[in-house]
């Protein structure tokens, strides 16, 4: 009885220290940007100095974080009526973020299990100026709330923007936590760096982390020709591991 009890305490410590809450870095900064609140800016300076030097640096690369004059930089920056738009869109679309919550912890208990010595990220919301989806990086994700306010946002449909339709599919709610998942194993697992790839060596690599994000997910988010080569390889490989398919770079054997 005492090794079932400590069989169920090590599932449910097992489960929480995989459990994900969106850490919510975008109210902090929309109070900024919208009323120049002070406080708001030193505790984006001081509780997330990581996420702000980066949205400021990579994101809209507007200058450095130690410049002189980047507070009033980075608060003009966002005093464009579009990007004001954005910003109080978002936060009226993602004032709840439990489902988001849900769907990421979910999809990393499923990794833990599959690939043991994964690191649990960061994650974090943010807003940016539509240039970015999801940035990866210092064991954090960073989810720019901007471009997933849905396939028909008018602001989507500006032939300025220059979003496919394809594109603006994609720009979709539901499709936060699965570009969590792929830019996070593409991050892990990068495309080889050593040769040349093909199209379709690329295409391969892309269809493996496809594949694991579907069943991250537990439905089809991608579906290709690609993935399904990888699905089958897999169907007929029963020995192979989501960590050993992430990592075999022969692609010839996925054809």
């Amino acid at each position: 009885m005492l090794g079932c009890i400590g069989c169920e305490w090590q599932l449910k410590s097992d489960e929480a220290d995989t459990e994900i809450v969106v850490d919510r870095y975008d109210r902090i900064q929309s109070l900024y940007l919208t009323t120049g609140d002070f406080s708001a800016l030193q505790q984006m300076n001081t509780a997330y100095p990581t996420q702000t030097r980066t949205l400021i640096e990579d994101v809209l690369r507007i200058g450095k974080v130690n410049e002189a004059d980047i507070n009033m930089k980075f608060l003009r920056f966002y005093q464009d009526s579009t990007l004001q738009m954005l910003v109080n869109e978002a936060e009226q679309q993602y004032a709840n973020m439990d489902d988001i919550n849900q769907e990421l912890t979910k999809a990393f208990q499923y990794l833990k299990k599959q690939i043991p010595n994964i690191e649990i990220p960061v994650v974090y919301a943010q807003i940016g100026s539509l240039d970015q989806s999801v940035i990866v990086g210092n064991g954090q994700i960073g989810i720019c709330l901007d471009k997933y306010l849905g396939a028909d946002y008018a602001l989507y449909q500006k032939e300025n923007y220059g979003y496919s339709q394809e594109q603006k599919s994609m720009m979709q709610r539901q499709y936060i936590v699965p570009d969590c998942i792929g830019f996070y194993l593409l991050s892990l697992y990068p495309m080889p760096f050593d040769r040349q790839l093909s199209q379709e060596e690329r295409d391969v690599h892309m269809a493996k982390i496809q594949w694991v994000v579907n069943n991250a997910m537990g439905r089809t988010v991608f579906n290709n020709a690609f993935v399904n080569r990888i699905d089958e390889y897999m169907k007929h490989n029963k020995k192979m591991t989501t960590a050993g398919l992430l990592a075999n770079n022969e692609y010839q054997l996925f054809q």
